[in-house]
């Protein structure tokens, strides 16, 4: 392999170790801020139907 290849090799290793790294965190950060995709039901608010407990010891 000349020294040409072994640049070019070096800098195509880099450019594509840097793309895997932005895919990743692009697609970490289109997770997080996308729509949601969960299936929970809109329940809405309940109220506390438990009891306080008086004493603070």
């Amino acid at each position: 392999m000349t020294t040409d290849n072994k640049f070019r090799t070096i800098v195509q290793a880099i450019a594509d170790g840097i793309q895997q790294v932005t895919r990743y965190i692009v697609g970490a950060a289109v997770r997080v801020f996308g729509p949601r995709d969960d299936n929970y039901p809109e329940i809405g608010v309940h109220p506390f139907e438990g009891e306080i407990k008086k004493d603070k010891g």
